[in-house]
């Protein structure tokens, strides 16, 4: 007999042992199904936080470096306090750097704080408010959606003019034009020149819309006269990125007046920082998420090979008259892993079809988009296989050994 017609038998002898006790294969696979659900919802889990994280990190570019006192990649208490203790960066350096950088389209200083806008009888909490010249609108990524940016002339002459995001046009203005109207940050009226395209939000929580942009002579001369300045650069070219940072350590060192031993007293960020931070999380989430689904799925697993002794127990006779015919070891052995696998995959496919009604309905109410991905499902299905092969291996192999001679006496 060759091994394609033994699978074919061992799988026909395998569904009819499991139809032969219907209740005991369902209470066995429970196991499984619990298992395969817990894998499946924590893969679909990461798989849309690590869409909604790269889809929200995208509007940062990855050609743009970011000149601040602290490091993306800190992580330590002692690593922040460290950076509190490090000199501002001042307008006269942001416009230094402004000055002396080659390799760059564009340089913004940039100053963020948060201030309530109102308009009329209408009011916006806790918006954030950029302070900024015309070149942030080429560091920065954004495009203007409706009516037009600052000028080099506005933001040069701090004219009471901003550029608003969706969400303050939408809360404020509710069916009006904003192009043309004043609004006020703070006591201070500054006429609406335009709006920001949609941006939309960043890992589906906090909204990149809700934000006014206003020339930064304008900010340091009505809101915060010495603040502590990020810069923005944009690189010429994307090939050219390292050139360019290194370029930006060499300016920064100088006008920071820092000796040739003396280590950096800024940062540089830029992209992949953030990338190899969220990995680092995500890797430190998935790998608690595989001992939770994996202590699950060896509960189920070891359900699975207690039920296969007692089966391969209950069966000793049958055993010993099919090898008393001439049946092979390996046969017995496929016979009782198919049964083992068989079991597995019919759980894993009811955890898929429970994860899949629970990812329809979860999802409706999450703020980034959720699905189940097909790589989580064929991960799940060859857990389900896998889980089945290991459970069953021990009983099978226990089957395949038998003596016949035992086996026939067995009553």
């Amino acid at each position: 007999m060759n091994f394609l017609s033994e699978l074919k038998e061992g799988l026909a002898i395998a569904w009819d042992a499991i139809l032969a006790n219907k209740m005991r294969s369902v209470l066995t696979t429970l196991g499984i199904v619990i298992g395969i659900v817990t894998v499946t919802l924590m893969g679909t889990a990461l798989d849309a936080m690590n869409r909604a994280f790269h889809q929200s990190i995208s509007i940062i570019g990855a050609d743009t470096l970011f000149v601040q006192r602290g490091s993306w990649l800190a992580h330590t208490e002692a690593e922040w306090l460290g950076f509190l203790k490090r000199r501002e960066i001042t307008w006269l350096q942001a416009r230094e750097v402004e000055k002396q950088m080659t390799l760059a389209r564009g340089v913004a200083p940039v100053v963020v704080m948060f201030q309530s806008v109102g308009y009329q009888s209408r009011n916006a909490r806790g918006v954030q408010i950029i302070g900024s010249t015309d070149q942030f609108l080429v560091t920065s990524g954004f495009s203007v959606g409706q009516g037009r940016f600052m000028t080099e002339m506005e933001s040069e002459g701090g004219r009471p003019v901003c550029v608003i995001g969706m969400d303050v046009a939408t809360n404020l203005f509710l069916n009006e034009d904003p192009i043309g109207k004043r609004i006020r940050i703070g006591s201070r009226p500054l006429e609406v020149i335009g709006v920001l395209a949609k941006q939309g939000s960043f890992m589906g929580m906090k909204s990149l819309d809700n934000e006014v942009i206003i020339p930064i002579r304008q900010l340091l001369g009505g809101y915060w006269r010495n603040p502590d300045f990020q810069i923005q650069v944009k690189v010429s070219e994307i090939n050219r990125i390292e050139d360019a940072k290194e370029e930006l350590q060499g300016i920064m060192r100088k006008i920071r007046r820092l000796a040739p031993g003396d280590p950096d007293d800024f940062a540089i960020n830029q992209q992949e920082h953030l990338i190899s931070m969220f990995n680092r999380v995500a890797g430190i989430i998935a790998t608690v998420g595989l001992l939770i689904t994996g202590l699950s799925l060896f509960v189920g697993g070891i359900g699975i090979m207690n039920i296969m002794f007692v089966s391969v127990a209950e069966r000793t006779r049958e055993i010993g008259v099919r090898k008393a015919i001439g049946a092979k070891r390996r046969t017995i052995l496929i016979q009782f892993l198919i049964e083992a696998a068989s079991i597995c995959m019919i759980g894993g496919l009811v955890g898929l079809a429970i994860t899949y009604l629970m990812v329809l309905a979860v999802g409706r109410f999450m703020p980034v988009p959720v699905s189940l991905s097909i790589p989580v499902m064929g991960v799940a299905i060859l857990v389900s296989l896998f889980t089945g092969l290991a459970s069953g291996f021990f009983p099978a192999w226990r089957a395949a050994r038998m003596d016949p001679v035992e086996a026939l006496r067995n009553e």
